[in-house]
């Protein structure tokens, strides 16, 4: 790992430590490259910390020692510099998430930390760089690990069902029978209170097998349980009252708050918001054919959230269902009707989690999208 004394840049500008300055940081595992540069792009100094605590201070006294720091672009805001990002943010930096380096500097001078830490600089200079980073630090980011903890849990129970039913099948029959028409719970059950004969042949090997996994989906059952309850207290606490919203449950919420972030009002409108989901229209309109099409873009997760509202409303709500046909009749294919049901749901839902409107609004569908 680089020390924390080592340059980044062969050259080192001094200032009088009254002027502006802005910082890049290349984020990595262990180390962190830092780069300062002056507002009208002079390059001062560039080096590297560990990516501990003392080494976020170091940094920031040493950046701070070259003028008035307020600004600073950070790549990888939410994996390597996610720390980084929360303790800048602390001590009053306003941090801008760099996502994709300057294609045609990386051309011209070529790829180490040194340069990507001073095009992230650069990229919040010349405004190419303007999202502001989630601050990652409040009931959202206890949502979101979370929801991270209850995805591979599913998916481990899942598997561990799948397994379990196929041992089930090439087992013997007297076993197999015995267990024959049970619903999961209790074929979970029964497996689980199997009694394991001592031996190493295939039906005690199957018993034991059965019994464990059985044993192995109990478990993964009760901590999916006790993570859907803290992720909807966790979404009482963030969002009050965005599950009286028809439609939204526990895990839609919460896909829709994670896109958004513990900061919220970074999103400067509905339209942010909604392009942020991958819901804002995109054209794609040809001669006399006047259409938009679906956007690939954005967070698929809070894309697919709601889509899952739209579907629930669909089934519950009959204004939707009215809505849904008026649009049909109108010439819109099913596809573009849901499209434009995802773009209501985003700017209904936005209003209350940024806080606006305390108490759920109204379901009232547009007339027009």
């Amino acid at each position: 790992m680089p020390s924390i004394t080592q340059p980044l840049h062969p050259r080192h500008v001094t200032t009088d430590g009254s002027e502006d300055v802005l910082l890049g940081v290349d984020t990595h595992k262990d180390f962190h490259a830092a780069a300062v540069i002056t507002t009208v792009g002079a390059t001062l100094d560039g080096r590297s910390f560990p990516a501990t605590a003392d080494g976020y201070r170091q940094l920031l006294a040493w950046a701070r020692s070259f003028g008035t720091l307020r600004r600073a672009g950070v790549e990888c805001t939410g994996s390597y510099g996610a720390a980084l990002t929360r303790y800048l943010r602390g001590a009053g930096i306003e941090v801008t998430e760099v996502n994709q380096p300057d294609k045609a500097a990386r051309r011209r001078h070529g790829k180490t930390d040194a340069v990507d830490a001073e095009a992230a600089a650069r990229a919040v200079l010349s405004g190419r760089a303007t999202a502001t980073a989630k601050a990652a630090d409040g009931p959202v980011e206890a949502l979101r690990l979370f929801r991270m903890a209850k995805g591979s849990a599913t998916k481990s129970r899942t598997q561990a069902i799948n397994q379990l039913k196929s041992v089930l099948i090439s087992t013997a029959p007297a076993l197999r029978e015995s267990l024959a028409g049970l619903s999961n719970v209790k074929l979970i059950r029964s497996c689980a209170e199997l009694d394991v004969a001592a031996g190493n042949d295939s039906a005690a090997a199957a018993r034991h097998t059965l019994r464990l996994l059985a044993r192995r989906i109990q478990s993964l059952t009760e901590e999916i349980n006790d993570l859907n309850q803290r992720m909807t207290d966790a979404v009482l606490i963030a969002a009050p009252g965005l599950l009286d919203h028809r439609g939204v449950g526990p895990d839609t919420a919460a896909a829709l708050l994670i896109a958004a972030g513990d900061n919220p009002d970074r999103l400067g409108s509905e339209a942010s918001f909604a392009a942020l989901c991958g819901t804002s229209p995109v054209e794609a309109s040809s001669g006399k054919t006047q259409r938009r099409r679906l956007n690939r873009g954005g967070d698929r997760q809070a894309n697919s959230a709601l889509y899952t509202i739209v579907l629930s409303r669909l089934r519950w709500d009959p204004r939707t269902r009215d809505y849904m046909n008026r649009r049909i009749a109108q010439g819109k294919s099913r596809r573009e009707a849901i499209r434009c049901l995802k773009r209501y749901v985003a700017r209904d839902l936005y209003k209350h989690i940024i806080g606006s409107m305390p108490q759920p609004t109204s379901d009232v569908l547009p007339t027009a999208a």
